[in-house]
Parts: C-alpha cells; structure tokens; sequence
C-alpha cells in the first residue's frame, strides 16, 4: 500500500493571496475546478476593459456629493479605436476642448475609464469623498471634476493645462490583472502640459477593497500633493514618503491620547 501523498506545503498560504499558488494537478494538467477559476477571472478582465464607460452614473454620485462634474471625450471616437490608437486617447476631443474654461485652481481631479471602467464605475466617487476633507483642510482651490471617455492618463495634462490647475490628479481605471480586473491607479502630474513624460508623475496603484483602501489612498494622495506644491515637482524627483509620515502621525496620536489621561 503507498503511503498519503504529502500535503503540499502552499496549500496553507493560497488562502493569504489571491495569487495562483497551490493549484494541485490532474495528472500532467490542472484540476477542472482551476481550469474554470482562470477563464472566469480571464472573463472578467476582459469584461473590465470593454464594458462601457458609464459617465452619467458617475456624474449623479458626484452630484450627490455636492460637486458638478464635465463629461469630456478624448480624440479616441469609440473603444476598438481607442484600443489600437493610445495616441489618440492622450488627446481631448475639439468640441470636449472648447468645453473646458481656464482658471486658476490649485488642483484638478480627472476620472478617466482607462482600461478598466468597472474600476471607475466601482472606487471613483468613494474615493472622491475620502479625498475630500483633505482638499478642504488644506484649502487647495479645486477646478470642476472632468470625466473623460476613451481616456489615457496623459490625457489629464491636456485637461489640467486648459483648466489653468497647477497640478492634476487623474484616477483613471488600471489594466486589469486576473485577480484583480477593477483597479483603479491614480497619477499625479505637477504643471500639467500637453508632452509631460512618465518621469514627471507619481503612481498611486490597486486602489480598491482588496488592495489599497479609500481611506489610505486619499491619505497618500493628498501627501504626494502637498508635498508636490512645496517642492515644485512630481516624478522621480518626488519619492513616496506617505508612509513615515502616516507613522508618524499615528505616534503623535498615541502620545497625545496617552497624556491626556
């Protein structure tokens, strides 16, 4: 009689990660029940990339919160387009253009579908709100929230600069991973102009329940602002710091809290 097959040693782990890990076998292939777990997650991201942007239904959660968001398209007519053509969704639409009146606001907040509208649809507006007692302690002037079609993220350039803001946050919808087809990125570009370079942005990534939290990411966002009006800059001249400040917060808490007793 053969003894037990061992028990394999990242079976405990798998239930820690979403992670394809410890998925047994079925002689020389996996078990039907990871066969059918990878073409329903491989569903989903695709589902997450072609599933139309719905701009109204974000635009009524950020009406309820008092805001008054622009729908805008970029140059990318429709999503096959928009697919083949990256350029074209870096670049605003002439009649969405005209839409767009200069200011002179500290901030603007583009919602961009990207490559996930499902991200969009789903995190946009919840982190909106957690971003919001941030914006209002530190007194910034924010321009109107855009959403944008079709968009990319150099696409918040082109919008900040015509909107006048000395820095522009676009949350914009990730390429979707197996595990995770609704996350949602946010990139942070100081003195948005049309031509800025991916080393002149900040990337805040997987903002969502299973990843980064509303709460934490709007702290780490209103870091990297802060912390971009004083220095001037964003891009690899501005290195993520959030979390020794968030630390040192906390202690701070701790020790005013313990004192007060």
């Amino acid at each position: 009689m053969k003894p037990p097959a061992p028990r394999d040693p990242w079976l405990s782990l798998s239930a820690l990660t979403p992670a394809r890990i410890a998925l047994g076998r079925s002689g020389a292939s996996l078990p039907t029940r990871a066969v059918l777990a990878f073409a329903l997650d491989h569903a989903r991201a695709r589902d997450a990339v072609h599933t139309p942007f719905d701009g109204e239904a974000v635009a009524a959660r950020l009406h309820d919160m008092g805001l008054s968001p622009i729908i805008v398209d970029s140059a990318a007519p429709d999503r096959a387009t928009y697919l083949r053509r990256p350029d074209l969704g870096r670049r605003l639409a002439p009649e969405s253009a005209a839409r767009l009146a200069r200011g002179d606001p500290d901030l603007a907040i583009v919602i961009g579908d990207g490559l996930s509208s499902a991200a969009v649809h789903a995190h946009a507006a919840p982190l909106v709100a957690a971003l919001e007692p941030y914006v209002a302690k530190s007194g910034w002037r924010l321009a109107p929230i855009v959403l944008a079609h079709q968009a990319r993220v150099a696409l918040g350039d082109e919008i900040g600069e015509r909107l006048g803001a000395r820095m522009v946050v676009m949350l914009i919808g990730e390429r979707p991973g197996l595990s995770s087809p609704d996350s949602l990125g946010a990139y942070l570009t100081f003195a948005p102009r049309v031509g800025r370079s991916d080393a002149e942005r900040n990337c805040i990534s997987n903002i969502r329940p299973g990843g980064l939290s509303y709460d934490e990411a709007a702290f780490k966002i209103a870091w990297h602002v802060g912390e971009a009006m004083k220095l001037g800059l964003t891009g690899v001249g501005l290195k993520d710091d959030s979390g020794l400040a968030r630390l040192a917060g906390a202690a701070t808490t701790k020790a005013l809290t313990s004192g007060s007793g």
